[in-house]
């Protein structure tokens, strides 16, 4: 086995895997799995920058992540960078600090690799389930950007689309600074036509509708399957794996879509983090399943950050 650490550092979280790696029996054991809200792309899409408390906010979960770190001590480490990285005007500030704590460069991947991680990440374990059709589409909702990668064993075709929870949420629910509480009609219809648009776009190369199993990855979509469940507390090991129908989806991005900001807070197994922004990210993964037609979504827990993990295995 060989001891690995991967950071996945995204628009809206920073997470943290050390894990030793068997590539023989293709088993990934946890040591240390953690998630810390940092929301980096904060203001992103409105001024192209990095915000200074957004980069602090990082910076420190980055020195509590190199601690764990030493202490498991891990043979290598890869910190992946995504969308809110991936073009602000200061991100060699980002670097330099990451370098500074860390050790490593930030990798500021492409959509397309990233979506090879989440697929590896999601599907290794569900190659051998008979009960579990394939084509898998594995679909990664996140702060910035969402992913679409259709495969069997390997994959087939991806593509990243400039959707997630995040921007929808800061492009139409956000009115002098405040998250409208809860959103218009015309607000939700305009986070919609942004999602269909990008839909229209993910199938030019990908071929959504050939899917028999939908794979629903990240935060956005772990938090729906939570509260389909009505789980007390986040609970990592009942979401892993769990199944929740469209009509269960449908009626959940419903509530809060018409909830406000104190009725979202109240729910037992949401993250601070996301309360303003699940709304939008519960309505990116309805329009999916209802575009492709999908009964159900299959929830993981494994994704890109465990797919990282094997690519230094």
């Amino acid at each position: 086995m060989t001891r690995v650490a991967a950071i996945d550092c995204g628009t809206n979280s920073i997470r943290l895997l050390v894990a030793d790696a068997d590539p023989e029996t293709g088993e990934l054991v946890d040591l240390d799995r953690r998630m810390t809200i940092v929301r980096l792309g904060q203001g992103v899409d409105r001024t192209g920058r990095l915000a200074p408390e957004a980069l602090e906010r990082t910076f420190a979960a980055c020195r509590e992540y190199a601690a764990a770190i030493k202490e498991h001590g891990a043979e290598r480490l890869r910190f992946v960078a995504t969308s809110a990285s991936r073009d602000a005007e200061n991100r060699d500030e980002f670097v330099r600090g990451v370098v500074d704590i860390l050790g490593v460069e930030p990798e500021v991947i492409s959509g397309d690799q990233e979506a090879e991680f989440s697929f590896t990440g999601a599907t290794k374990e569900l190659t051998g389930r008979a009960d579990l059709a394939r084509p898998f589409l594995v679909v990664d909702i996140g702060g910035g950007s969402t992913e679409f990668v259709v495969g069997d064993d390997h994959v087939r075709a991806a593509r990243s689309v400039d959707v997630g929870c995040v921007r929808m949420t800061e492009r139409h629910l956000v009115r002098d600074g405040k998250v409208s509480d809860p959103p218009t009609e015309e607000q939700i219809a305009a986070i919609r036509a942004d999602i269909e648009a990008a839909l229209d776009l993910a199938e030019e190369t990908v071929p959504l509708r050939e899917a028999r199993t939908l794979v629903g990855l990240a935060g956005s979509v772990t938090t729906v399957s939570a509260i389909a469940q009505d789980l007390p507390e986040y609970d990592s090991e009942a979401i892993h794996h769990s199944r929740v129908p469209l009509g269960r989806v449908r009626e959940i991005t419903s509530e809060l879509l018409r909830s406000t900001h104190a009725e979202r807070a109240t729910i037992p197994s949401m993250h601070p983090g996301r309360v303003d922004v699940i709304g939008a990210g519960a309505l990116v993964l309805l329009s999916i399943m209802e575009r492709i037609g999908a009964e159900e979504v299959v929830v993981s827990e494994h994704d890109i950050l465990d797919g990282i993990a094997w690519s230094v295995s």
